[in-house]
């Protein structure tokens, strides 16, 4: 992989993001959890090139984040999409996600984690984070569409620090 600077990502971030799914990833090459995500954003905000995830507060890749406030957002072709329903579907308290099959972890030079198969990485120190309020939503039916138990994800808003390609 290469570096490239945030303004260089040719590839459509909605795109990547919804259609694609990424994974967001946070520890070291010893000790880390990640999962899939299909919600986010890419742009600029303070001055500053950003990154927003979203993770509920249950998702064992938030106690990563919160320890150590810094995360990876790994995308990657189409076909890994088997892959990456695994894991959104399973926690890492429960499978071994650091040797799934499909999967080659690789510790970048910031020592942080991504993985061999992305094809695009972006790295982030969190700036930012709040959890969701019901009472901040101005449109109510999502309250009830995407949060029924209440389990309103923490937005991180992550400066980013390097980006990876493999182009």
């Amino acid at each position: 992989m290469k570096q490239i600077s945030p303004k260089q990502i040719t590839a459509n971030p909605i795109d990547l993001i919804a259609n694609n799914w990424m994974l967001i990833t946070a520890g070291d090459i010893s000790d880390f959890n990640t999962m899939t995500a299909s919600w986010g954003m890419v742009g600029e905000m303070w001055g500053m090139d950003v990154a927003q995830a979203v993770v509920r507060p249950q998702r064992y890749t938030h106690e990563y984040i919160e320890r150590l406030h810094k995360f990876t957002l790994s995308f990657f072709p189409q076909e890994m999409k088997r892959v990456l329903t695994v894991m959104g579907t399973q926690s890492g308290r429960d499978i071994d996600k650091m040797h799934y099959p499909g999967l080659t972890v690789v510790e970048l030079p910031s020592g942080l984690v991504s993985f061999k198969e992305a094809t695009l990485v972006v790295e982030c120190e969190v700036i930012y984070k709040d959890c969701f309020k019901p009472e901040s939503f101005v449109n109510k039916e999502l309250i009830a569409r995407w949060y029924p138990e209440s389990d309103y994800h923490t937005l991180y808003v992550g400066q980013i620090t390097n980006v990876w390609s493999a182009q």
